[in-house]
């Protein structure tokens, strides 16, 4: 929702049922007028906005802490010196991306489908994770910890933003905020409880832990939520105004949005394997992507200011400066934990804030043209962000594999063996802005 994905801007990621509701109505004046409960207000608005939340720290908090489990893969048995562990965490969050606007076409057409998504996403989610901890090969992992649990995860997170937006009118992109700050609540404190446990159960026995924890955290979400309006009067789906894909707006940023989501997953992920490489520790490194969750929380929050009264292109050029000197300089010459910690919190309020400017984007399109629909928009971008997520694990292992560099003992990150991933993650961030040359040459 990461993400990414970070999106607290984004108040339109589910259909408007407000307005399909009046829809419905003016072509049935016959139907009976229903007294709706209000928006903005009442228990169960706010019981919709605490399983955003919970759902949302749950299943992204998760994958967002897969760093931690990659360092542990990597050095214990039985996958120690297997190939593609880094794809695991990367295709996972890629397919969370990919499928959101899969979720958002299906619930947009068939509003019932979001019922059945809650209820069967849990127990897929509690499958999947156990399948892992019976893995012995990394494809398996991939498979099961990467590609069933993403897809189950969205099923349980997508439906919960759409009664959220539901139940919220003037106070939605606030709702939206809180519950998409859940996924780096859960990046906060779903490390250092995997860490836990990894000492002291390993791999196998944490990963049926975590599936229990979901399981019981997020069972009240399926007794307790319910839609503000009756299903049968929201199949009405309104037409869709594509007329934006023949904007070089969007397409400019859509395509460096994508080549920001290139690198920008590879530090969470390398970060507590990188600090092992500098002798620093496996608990100190699973402390910096605690660190990076935690600036992404306040990273959001200005973030999503800036695109208010800022333009969009400028913000997007600021963060990506930003985050490639965190990971070029600061990253690249650290010896000791420091500086560790500082590029740690600098690239959460950067890089991680990166979706939402999505808010912005969708802003601008609209401006141009008041029908666009924010969901198609949003979707598009999520589908960009999710290529780029699936194709940095492999790449990212390429780079390693090439890396001249030692793994132990270095002097600092450039010497180790993640040294290019470091080149190539600044180099990602920094080009996650250039839609800003576009916009001063008069191009977009």
């Amino acid at each position: 929702m990461s993400t990414t994905v970070e999106l607290s801007r984004l108040d339109h990621l589910a259909p408007d049922t407000s307005d399909t509701q009046r829809t419905a109505d003016s072509h049935s004046p016959s139907r009976p007028q229903l007294a709706l409960p209000p928006t903005d207000q009442g228990l169960q608005a706010w019981v919709a906005l605490a399983g955003g939340f919970l759902s949302n720290a749950l299943i992204w908090g998760f994958a967002l802490s897969f760093g931690v489990l990659q360092e542990y893969y990597a050095s214990t048995e039985p996958f120690a010196g297997q190939g593609g562990i880094a794809a695991i965490g990367t295709t996972s969050t890629g397919i969370m991306y990919l499928t959101m606007p899969l979720f958002l076409w299906i619930f947009r057409r068939w509003p019932k489908m979001r019922r059945w998504s809650l209820w069967s996403s849990v127990p897929i989610v509690a499958i999947s994770l156990v399948g892992a901890s019976f893995a012995n090969t990394v494809p398996q992992l991939l498979v099961t910890q990467g590609i069933f649990y993403a897809i189950a995860g969205n099923a349980l997170v997508m439906p919960t933003i759409n009664f959220i937006n539901e139940w919220f009118s003037k106070k939605r992109g606030l709702a939206i905020g809180v519950a998409i700050s859940g996924d780096f609540a859960g990046g906060i404190v779903m490390p250092l409880l995997l860490q836990a446990i990894l000492g002291a159960v390993g791999f196998r026995w944490t990963l049926r832990i975590i599936a229990a924890i979901i399981v019981v955290f997020s069972s009240p979400i399926l007794f307790l939520l319910k839609p503000r309006l009756p299903v049968s009067a929201t199949h009405v789906a309104a037409p869709m105004d594509l007329s934006f894909l023949r904007d070089g707006f969007f397409w400019t940023l859509q395509l460096f949005n994508t080549v920001q989501a290139l690198g920008y997953f590879l530090p969470n992920n390398y970060l507590p394997t990188i600090a092992q490489s500098l002798g620093l520790g496996r608990t100190l490194g699973s402390l910096t992507v605690l660190i990076v969750n935690f600036g992404a929380i306040f990273g959001c929050v200005g973030v999503g200011a800036l695109v208010d009264r800022f333009d969009v292109t400028l913000v997007l050029f600021a963060q990506g400066l930003l985050a490639s000197v965190a990971v070029i300089v600061v990253l690249g010459l650290t010896t000791n934990v420091a500086p560790l910690f500082i590029f740690s919190l600098m690239y959460g309020l950067t890089a991680a804030a990166y979706s939402t400017a999505w808010g912005g984007i969708i802003h601008e399109l609209q401006r141009k043209n008041e029908n666009t629909d924010a969901n198609i928009v949003f979707g598009l971008l999520a589908l960009g962000r999710g290529v780029g997520s699936i194709i940095s694990g492999p790449l990212s292992e390429a780079l390693v594999t090439n890396s001249s560099g030692i793994q132990e003992a270095a002097s600092s990150a450039y010497t180790s063996k993640y040294g290019s991933i470091i080149i190539f993650t600044g180099c990602t961030a920094l080009a996650g802005g250039f839609g800003w040359f576009f916009r001063k040459a008069r191009l977009i």
